[in-house]
């Protein structure tokens, strides 16, 4: 029986494990990775063989973006994500932005939260080959309390609205993990923190109890589904990895405390501070204000320290972008997280490429798998001209991804249809700040 495969000759291969690159091949097919290094020619007999030239490349595993928001499309703010979307259309569109993703490098994807609980169903014609995209895991609505997240009053004091679901007894809290659970999601995903009106100035807080924390892992662990949370603050980084959390997103302003609970329990962290530094490094090209800016880019130098003490002790660090936002558009800055890690964590561009790869794929729950060019892997891979090691940001650049497979296949390179307006989507702003007689008169 003759067998499809393909090898990708001599190229600089990066392997995603940390190891230092080494010039060679890769041979692979819908099975996996099946040769790495220098290939027995002898194997390649009774098969149908397509040859790709790596010469002054680099072969390395695609990036997993472990924070990805595919249902969001891109809003400029939550009242647009909360009262200007359909569950219809919102399924339409994800699947068109899903293969935006894909074809800049990013072959894998955590949504761990989505609005209407579309990401089973993304997740799933995705897996059918109904639609093109990367492999993806996902969770639900994210499990809020009356306080609610960061959208404060937008929210609802019970049920769903957005990307969310409002819980507050212990029946209410183990109903609605059960409820995900028997509708396919990968993950649990829990909102520890939260802004309180008359508290702004302390940013986010948590939200949640402990004992609350523990009652969601139980009863997500005995059915076999790992718990996320959003944890912006050091108590709630804390009590998530005491609660057992199989995963956190930002945990930010850590202190001694909680960065001893995370490496005492081994919890694997996800900064998602892409979104940060857009707003701080470009914000000026979105008219932000500079004060939000301000307190954007010093939420990461505060941050930074604790983070790498955290790689350092050895607490997994993967990348997620938080793509989704208009700060974060699909297909853009999923490259970004690891630029950061070299630039304001310190690691070298080789373990940067680690975090956004192999480590990443714990949020695919497909941890030793898939990322990482190895024999038995499932054959997940980019080629890049030239050297990311050199210069990581060239990720970021689609015109250098010479060639993109997922599971194997070659992905298509032919860019999505431009997208026209549709009416009621996004928000329809008057004008940007209020027109006062001073300033029509030039006073102001």
């Amino acid at each position: 029986m003759t067998t499809q495969r393909t090898l990708l000759e001599n190229g600089s291969i990066i392997d995603g494990l940390g190891n230092p690159p080494v010039k060679g091949s890769v041979l692979f097919d819908a099975s996996g990775i099946l040769q790495v290094g220098m290939i027995d020619e002898t194997t390649l007999a009774d098969t149908t063989l397509q040859r790709i030239d790596a010469t002054g490349k680099s072969i390395m595993p695609g990036m997993i973006d472990a924070h990805c928001h595919i249902t969001f499309d891109e809003p400029h703010s939550n009242d647009e994500l909360f009262f200007h979307r359909r569950p219809g259309l919102a399924a339409i569109i994800a699947g068109y932005n899903a293969r935006k993703v894909l074809q800049a490098g990013v072959t894998g994807f955590l949504d761990a939260d989505c609005i209407f609980d579309l990401g089973v169903d993304l997740r799933d014609a995705i897996e059918a080959n109904v639609i093109e995209g990367p492999r993806m895991s996902t969770g639900g609505y994210v499990m809020l309390t009356g306080v609610g997240g960061t959208a404060g009053r937008l929210l609802p004091d019970t049920g769903t609205r957005g990307y969310g679901v409002v819980v507050g007894s212990r029946d209410e809290i183990v109903a609605e993990v059960r409820r995900q659970i028997k509708y396919g999601v990968d993950w649990i995903k829990v909102h520890v923190t939260g802004i309180i009106p008359r508290q702004a100035e302390a940013g986010e807080i948590q939200v949640w109890s402990l004992e609350e924390l523990r009652l969601v892992v139980d009863t997500a662990h005995q059915l076999g589904i790992p718990v996320v949370g959003h944890c912006r603050n050091a108590t709630s980084t804390r009590d998530a990895a005491r609660a057992g959390f199989d995963l956190i997103l930002h945990a930010t302003y850590m202190n001694d405390e909680s960065l001893d609970a995370l490496v005492k329990h081994g919890t694997p962290i996800v900064p998602s501070l892409t979104f940060q530094a857009n707003l701080a490094d470009h914000g000026e090209l979105v008219n932000a204000a500079p004060e939000l800016r301000a307190i954007f880019r010093r939420e990461i130098e505060e941050s930074a320290v604790m983070l790498r003490r955290a790689w350092d002790a050895g607490v997994p660090l993967l990348c997620g972008s938080e793509s989704g936002f208009a700060l974060t558009p699909y297909g853009e800055w999923h490259y970004r997280e690891l630029q950061l890690f070299v630039e304001e964590f310190g690691l070298s561009p080789l373990e940067a490429i680690r975090c956004g790869t192999s480590e990443a794929a714990r949020a695919l729950k497909m941890y030793g798998k898939t990322g990482a060019v190895k024999t038995g892997m499932q054959a997940d891979l980019l080629v890049i001209d030239g050297d990311p090691l050199a210069d990581i940001r060239i990720l970021g650049d689609k015109r250098r991804l010479a060639h993109i497979f997922v599971g194997g296949r070659a992905v298509s390179r032919e860019p999505p249809r431009p997208r026209a307006a549709i009416g009621g989507w996004r928000v329809g702003q008057f004008a940007e700040r209020a027109l006062t007689w001073d300033m029509a008169h030039g006073h102001d």
